[in-house]
């Protein structure tokens, strides 16, 4: 007998193409589904994320919760994403409205833009010296001190990361951190997360993201919340008339390409964008 909450829908954010992008599962009944059982359903899923969904508080409002493999995550870019698209082809919501994804971090505001579905962050960014430095960086990574830009920044929108910029797509394709020097050097600062970026264009960069959970290192083939957290770093940074943008390609070298668009307005306040489409390749049901 089928219960409430036990179908989800599977997408791949962060693309327009099938088996590209990060994948992602929703389930948009989930009131009711206690933290336990979502924790052990994203595990048995092993997605990057899985997103909970439940009732609605308010016109076009809905809470969100957002698992990995291993934890809640307060903040992440693709399950924002896809579970916008999600909701927008269910006919849920309409796309020509504002919708409001209400996550751990604060209320997400989505608004669509053709394809697209884009957020604004609940949060500036907000950045500090790193515990790394580009020695550090260079060893962890298995590249030479020279293929390493600068030293290392932390930067979040809610999700914190070691940002380190490299010297070319060589360098971005040689990284390979080393499981044994990440617990020397990246573990103690709390922050289980870096991400690698390269300046391809005037308004393209690329990018890897890798991360530890339950002691494993892994990539990840497209993240929002890295990509807005590096696009409000490099804002404060290149900005010259209040205005930036990227398009941010990730998971190449997963064979998972990614494309993810970043906007940032500087004002009185810093405002982040972050924009992708997304897919629906499946659905299923739980049986247990």
């Amino acid at each position: 007998m089928e219960r409430r909450g036990d179908r989800y829908y599977l997408l791949d954010v962060f693309t327009d193409t099938p088996f590209a992008g990060n994948p992602l599962a929703v389930f948009t009944e989930a009131a009711g589904i206690s933290d336990e059982r979502m924790q052990a359903i994203a595990t048995e899923l092993n997605l990057s994320e899985t997103v909970f969904v439940g009732t609605q508080t308010a016109d076009n409002c809905f809470p969100v919760r957002i698992f990995t493999p291993g934890t809640e995550l307060p903040f992440a870019g693709h399950p924002i994403v896809g579970t916008s698209h999600l909701l927008a082809l269910l006919g849920v919501i309409e796309r020509r409205s504002p919708l409001v994804l209400q996550a751990g971090v604060g209320d997400l505001e989505v608004r669509f833009d053709g394809d697209m579905a884009c957020f604004t962050t609940a949060r500036p960014v907000d950045v500090q010296p790193s515990s790394l430095d580009s020695a550090t960086a260079a060893e962890l990574l298995g590249l030479s001190a020279s293929q390493v830009v600068d030293d290392p920044e932390i930067a979040s929108c809610g999700l914190a990361y070691h940002l380190i910029e490299l010297d070319g797509l060589d360098a971005l394709q040689q990284a390979r951190p080393s499981a044994t020097l990440w617990s020397r050097s990246v573990s103690p600062s709390g922050i289980e997360q870096i991400y690698l970026h390269v300046r391809t264009g005037d308004e393209t960069r690329r990018s890897r993201m890798f991360s530890s959970e339950i002691g494993n290192l892994r990539e990840d083939p497209a993240t929002g919340s890295a990509a807005s957290a590096l696009a409000g770093f490099l804002a404060t940074k290149e900005s010259r008339d209040g205005r930036w943008y990227s398009q941010i390609d990730q998971g190449i070298e997963m064979g998972r390409p990614s494309h993810i668009h970043a906007w940032v307005e500087r004002s009185d306040a810093t405002t982040i964008r972050i924009g992708g489409q997304a897919v629906l390749v499946g659905e299923g049901k739980l049986y247990r």
